[in-house]
């Protein structure tokens, strides 16, 4: 039996996690795990919690209706769907997040269904199509890029994505595309941010004598590279390793982490706090 998956939200105060279980136990329901965090400096309470119910079933409204009689006011409840989430990756040239990302949808390591890959690039196109994956080629040549965005979006929408993955994609997008899919946008850089701003990243940490190399993985906001970060993994270095050496390292650091993070936010592990974000792993 597959647990059920309930994301709570609210104000703290005294006596939320019994409220929440006193109502599961109520309809008979099993709880098989449980994660709480209380962040003291804003006062608010998460929890995730994984249960079981037998044959019967329960319905996700009522029980969101009876938690909200428990709760505060202000409290987000949310029994989270097992079904595969749908996705739209948008990707440039780069190679190694794409089909990091494609090699684990093919053998069902993905709760999700990848719609279709959108590229401003056309190299990447008969990869795609090698694991079945529509794939729609956008030039932005001679386009604003709102024309850009507009085309883009003529393919993007038709599949209603619940998440839209930038594998690479080397375009930054308008505040209009960011609202469309407020938090539901996942990007991939490397860590050097700030520090190494701009083109050949692994060229300028090569000629500073970097000791460290890393990946961040992050919601999209309007604020270029700086929305809540999911995950961030680092690999140390030292002075044997070329440019070469340094970028071949960061392709394998960046296609995990961004992995990671898209299995966190499809197993609902990931709530928002702001521009930060709480993670129950």
């Amino acid at each position: 039996m597959k647990p059920t998956i309930l994301l709570v939200e609210c104000g703290d105060r005294p006596g939320l996690v019994h409220a929440v279980t006193g109502v599961l136990l109520k309809r008979a329901a099993n709880v098989v795990g449980n994660q709480e965090f209380v962040d003291r400096t804003a006062g608010r309470f998460y929890m995730r919690t994984e249960f079981e119910v037998g044959s019967g079933g329960l319905h996700p409204q009522l029980l969101e209706q009876e938690l909200a009689a428990v709760l505060p006011p202000d409290a987000r409840i949310r029994v989270a769907s097992d079904m595969p989430r749908r996705l739209v990756i948008l990707a440039s040239r780069e190679h190694h997040c794409l089909a990091d990302l494609l090699v684990r949808h093919h053998f069902g390591e993905l709760n999700a269904v990848i719609g279709a890959v959108v590229s401003n690039h056309d190299s990447l196109a008969s990869f795609c199509h090698r694991f079945g994956i529509p794939f729609h080629h956008v030039s932005a040549e001679g386009l604003t890029r709102e024309e850009h965005e507009q085309r883009m979006l003529a393919c993007i929408d038709p599949c209603d994505p619940e998440y839209v993955v930038l594998a690479k994609f080397m375009r930054v997008l308008s505040p209009d595309l960011v609202a469309r899919y407020p938090h539901r946008i996942l990007n991939i850089h490397h860590s050097f941010l700030p520090a190494f701003i701009g083109a050949r990243p692994y060229h300028q940490a090569f000629s500073r004598g970097v000791k460290v190399i890393g990946a961040t993985a992050h919601f999209v906001t309007d604020d270029l590279d700086a929305g809540p970060i999911i995950v961030q993994h680092v690999l140390p270095v030292d002075h044997t390793r070329s440019a070469g050496d340094l970028a071949r390292a960061g392709r394998d650091v960046e296609q995990a982490a961004l992995a990671q993070a898209l299995r966190l936010v499809l197993e609902d592990r990931v709530f928002l706090a702001g521009n930060r974000t709480v993670i129950f792993d």
